[in-house]
């Protein structure tokens, strides 16, 4: 995978097996046609632009890649539009790469004030974009969706959310930075919206809303937990 020289990111592989209470018991099990692959997405109005892909058969699952994109100072002074470019580029780059079935992304936070809500509309609207381009179909989820299927809790910090996500996971190791577990958390809360719909025939999410419940971390006996090895993408 090649990014371009401006790009300041951190990637990681990892494999696991998830084995959720509330995953288990809505997937009941490998079906046909309930492989999915999800990019996750978490925007940023200032900080790292969150990612991580992810694959699911309704029962296991497996981190193909996640990292996050900071845009580095100079590169911003260059024009205003550049970290919208850099931040475009990449989701073209990871769709390509990794053809996903899905897009998830966070939703605007309406508490934000309104000069970082704009900014966050605008990254969140290139990532749209590249969607749209590839012919992905987009999911959208709340701040507080994701944190109360993920964490149980809708005010849950971005520390409880890394620990969240590497139990559910069953990872060695916390994944780095907070923004690439935030992105992992937004791909996980859609495989168990879309996992819920699949087996209780709920509608579509662009027919009406489905309801998100929490997952549960899986038990120590249940889990096999491989090594997982840490790469980083070209500078």
């Amino acid at each position: 995978m090649i990014f371009t020289n401006e790009m300041e990111i951190v990637g990681t592989t990892a494999l696991f097996a998830l084995d959720c209470v509330s995953m288990s018991a809505l997937s009941g099990g490998t079906k046909a046609g309930s492989w999915m692959r999800v990019l996750g997405v978490d925007p940023a109005a200032a900080g790292p632009t969150g990612y991580g892909i992810v694959d699911s058969d309704g029962r296991n699952c497996q981190t193909l890649y996640y990292g996050a994109l900071r845009v580095p100072a100079g590169r911003q002074k260059e024009s205003s539009g550049a970290v919208l470019q850099d931040i475009h580029e990449l989701m073209c780059q990871l769709i390509e790469k990794f053809a996903p079935t899905a897009l998830a992304i966070e939703s605007v936070f309406t508490a934000l004030n309104m000069r970082t809500a704009l900014r966050l509309a605008e990254v969140r609207g290139v990532v749209l974009l590249a969607a749209a381009q590839h012919g992905l179909a987009v999911h959208s989820y709340s701040p507080r969706e994701v944190k109360a299927c993920v964490a149980g809790y809708g005010h849950a910090d971005k520390r409880q959310m890394q620990l969240m996500v590497r139990a559910l996971l069953s990872m060695a190791e916390t994944p780095e930075p907070a923004d690439a577990a935030d992105a992992l958390a937004v791909a996980l809360c859609h495989l168990q919206a879309a996992q819920a719909r699949l087996r209780y025939g709920l509608p579509d999410a662009k027919s009406g809303k489905s309801r998100v419940l929490p997952l549960s971390a899986p038990s120590a006996r249940s889990v096999t937990r491989p090594p997982s090895s840490r790469i980083e993408s070209t500078r």
